[in-house]
């Protein structure tokens, strides 16, 4: 469940499967500052100095994440971010 704290399991999957990666793409919403599971996310892509881009999930909601570079949603931006790494 979502309402349950997340647990060492759940961020050791998590963290190897970022590590996998080349890149994180995070949906930013007015949820998101209070989002302990997405935060921890970034913060563990952050640690793993993977590139990060935010999206904003809705077209009427600008939310800031401190330290993510976050844009509209367009194919274009997602290609590109895609084609940087």
């Amino acid at each position: 469940s979502v309402k349950e704290p997340w647990d060492e399991k759940w961020k050791t999957n998590c963290r190897t499967k970022i590590k996998g990666c080349d890149g994180m793409i995070a949906l930013v919403s007015k949820n998101s500052p209070s989002s302990t599971g997405q935060k921890w996310e970034i913060s563990c892509a952050r640690e793993e100095k993977k590139p990060i881009l935010g999206i904003w999930a809705y077209t009427n909601d600008k939310t800031y994440l401190e330290g993510v570079n976050t844009v509209a949603w367009t194919w274009d931006a997602i290609k590109n971010f895609i084609d940087s790494l």
